[in-house]
């Protein structure tokens, strides 16, 4: 680990952002260009003494985890996050599978989207960046641990995913994960993150081991969704699926029509539920 070069790596990286560029408020007036460190410290889901220490050439070696996140975090480019691999000593992720990095362009068009819900996914269900609006709506799943950020195994396996939804439409729901993990693995088979969750789910889930027999094929795409929301209630939104082939990454858009009763929710639903999502300008 080259600690000294990753601590010049991740300040020069900070130096270059903007708080507009990752979808923060400038906020007070600020001393030095780019990002402070608490922002992006919080942007990776780290403490702010862990960053600050990583970039004094003092701090642990980070996690492959870790990595990814400040890769994240920092938007950096496929080249520049495997440098950041390099610095530590790690091998970089391979980019035959769906990778977990989240392409600069991709997090600047989420970060854009202020009022409407989006998230990318990866084609088998990692939730991999959301914006203030999809936490307001289907909660922080980026705070949860890795494992816990797949909506499929979540779906078949927590319960409380089901709160998210009109008890009338889980079947259909239940059914375009499957078809859609089924697609998944046959167009990758070499590809051991959607093997090993399919894998998983038939052990783990007697509702997912049959409807795998089915032998259903589908991939997201365009439809309605609904969302039972504790403060805004129901809301019906288009759900726009824009498709990234080159890391098999989905950029998900959830919006209603103006003038709709869902619009009117979610209009609201951006003035309560973003009260305590809003960055501090410290």
């Amino acid at each position: 680990m080259n600690r000294t070069e990753l601590a010049d790596f991740l300040r020069r990286g900070r130096a270059r952002l903007t708080p507009s560029d990752v979808g923060l408020t400038p906020g007070a007036r600020r001393r030095t260009p780019g990002l402070r460190r608490e922002e992006v410290a919080s942007l990776a889901g780290m403490s702010v003494d862990y960053y600050t220490r990583l970039e004094q050439s003092r701090g642990p070696r980070p996690s492959r985890q870790m990595l990814t996140a400040l890769s994240r975090a920092l938007r950096l480019t496929d080249v520049e996050q495997d440098h950041l691999f390099h610095l530590v000593g790690e091998e970089p992720p391979r980019r035959e599978t769906a990778s977990s990095h989240v392409r600069p362009g991709l997090l600047l068009i989420l970060d854009r989207l202020h009022d409407t819900p989006a998230q990318v996914l990866n084609d088998h269900g990692d939730v991999l960046a959301q914006n203030a609006m999809a936490k307001a709506l289907v909660g922080d799943v980026m705070s949860r641990p890795p494992r816990d950020r797949n909506l499929t195994r979540r779906f078949f396996l927590d319960p409380t995913a089901h709160d998210l939804f009109p008890a009338e439409d889980l079947e259909a729901h239940a059914r375009a994960h499957v078809s859609t993990l089924r697609a998944v693995t046959a167009a990758r088979p070499d590809d051991p993150g959607p093997a090993a969750l399919v894998a998983e789910l038939r052990a783990a889930s007697p509702q997912f081991a049959t409807l795998w027999q089915e032998h259903e094929v589908s991939l997201r795409n365009r439809a309605t969704k609904r969302f039972v929301h504790p403060l805004v209630g129901l809301l019906d939104l288009d759900c726009e699926v824009m498709l990234s082939h080159e890391h098999h990454h989905l950029l998900i858009v959830h919006s209603a029509r103006p003038g709709t009763e869902a619009y009117e929710r979610l209009q609201l639903l951006r003035v309560v539920g973003l009260q305590d999502l809003t960055p501090s300008s410290s």
